[in-house]
């Protein structure tokens, strides 16, 4: 039976396209999805079907700068989702949704729900608090709640909150939604074990569009491919950039270099013939011939490179990248390199070790089985429409 589901996404690409196959399969089977998106993102979202409800965004995108403080970072979430608030409850008061989904930074829709009296699911594209993690995690949770920019943000969001009808702390509302549906593999969970019954593992849902995307052509001579990427929000790793151009000239490896707009060919020089640069490149083609991979372990790469079976040097520069690494390293399928560690030497070595062993090579076979085992698109579109029923 045909539905209308809404999908109440952020304005960050990063957020945005682990959700994109699903919504794809689900506007396939029938359904009427909404997506709610920032303007600039809207045409990532468009191709899937879903009709775009886009807005303007007050998040940094291109060039410019994240704060720096965790909680100020959080409350550029916090204030779009207070801003976009009246237009989203204006348009579906009118065109009421049967299911709300959302990403975990697209705050406004468990409100919506509760308005609603539907279900409100989280997509959840990184890790999920588990049982017991206030406590875990009282060292890093603790510092982060109680410094002034933690205490406005949770009064700021414990107002919204009472505003529309719903008395709770925020950082009790945010850390423990009703139900979520994880799209990442098992393995980068930490403490798995632990996570509440109310989320339901249903695994990566890589895009079979990215998937088919053959516009990157593998080396004809045969040489193991290592590719070089930092995303698309921390690309301006020149000093890497370079010190892979010193670790891996007439190394025997193909370097696939994805730059972003920071990084032109005037900034790294001659590159060898071994090497190729771009601003950016079909991610998963590449890793589906590669043998290693350079990566920033954001969480989307990560998942990619357990998908493919890559071996990771884990260079991490933000937010979840530092434990994303460090849960690679100990898998025993990458090796985690501090930026201010990172030599042409460093780097060799640790491609070396990581791409040679049998042990990680075993590891890794494993782990991509237990990954593609987890589901993908259909179950993930089969567990949203157990939402509906």
């Amino acid at each position: 039976m045909r539905k209308h589901i809404v999908m109440v996404g952020c304005s960050a690409p990063s957020h945005v396209y682990p959700s994109l196959a699903l919504i794809r399969e689900l506007v396939e089977r029938g359904h009427r999805v909404s997506y709610v998106v920032g303007e600039p993102l809207a045409g990532l979202v468009e191709p899937t079907g879903a009709e775009v409800v886009a807005h303007p965004t007050i998040f940094p995108l291109g060039e410019t700068a994240w704060p720096e403080d965790p909680a100020e970072a959080m409350r550029v979430f916090l204030d779009e989702a207070i801003a976009i608030h009246p237009q989203l409850t204006s348009r579906f008061d009118e065109d009421r949704p049967d299911l709300l989904l959302y990403d975990i930074g697209g705050l406004g829709a468990p409100l919506l729900g509760e308005r609603y009296g539907v279900p409100a699911v989280q997509l959840s594209p990184s890790l999920v608090a588990w049982d017991g993690y206030e406590e875990d995690m009282a060292e890093v949770l603790g510092p982060l709640r109680s410094s002034p920019s933690g205490m406005d943000y949770n009064r700021a969001y414990t107002q919204w909150l009472k505003e529309n009808g719903i008395i709770a702390e925020g950082w009790d509302w945010i850390a423990h939604p009703a139900q979520v549906l994880s799209l990442i593999p098992r393995a980068m969970q930490p403490n798995a074990e632990r996570v509440p019954s109310s989320v339901r593992f249903v695994g990566p849902c890589l895009d079979p569009l990215r998937l088919a995307d053959r516009s990157w052509t593998p080396p004809a001579d045969g040489k193991p491919v290592l590719l070089v990427s930092f995303g698309t929000a921390f690309t301006d790793q020149l000093d890497v950039y370079r010190a892979c151009v010193t670790a891996f000239a007439d190394s025997g490896w193909h370097v696939v270099l994805s730059v972003g707009k920071h990084v032109s060919a005037e900034d790294l020089g001659p590159l060898p013939d071994s090497f190729e640069a771009h601003e950016s490149v079909p991610q998963l083609a590449v890793l589906e011939t590669a043998s290693a991979f350079i990566t920033h372990a954001g969480m989307g790469s990560c998942t990619e490179s357990l998908w493919f079976g890559v071996p990771t040097v884990a260079i991490p520069q933000a937010v979840d990248q530092f434990g994303n690494a460090a849960l690679l390293d100990s898998l025993g399928v990458g090796r985690h390199l501090p930026a201010a560690e990172v030599t042409a030497s460093s780097l060799r070595e640790a491609v070396d070790a990581v791409s040679s062993a049998p042990e990680v090579a075993a590891r890794l076979a494993a782990l991509k089985a237990e990954s593609r085992a987890n589901g993908g698109v259909s179950t993930a579109a089969d567990a949203v429409e157990s939402f509906l029923k």
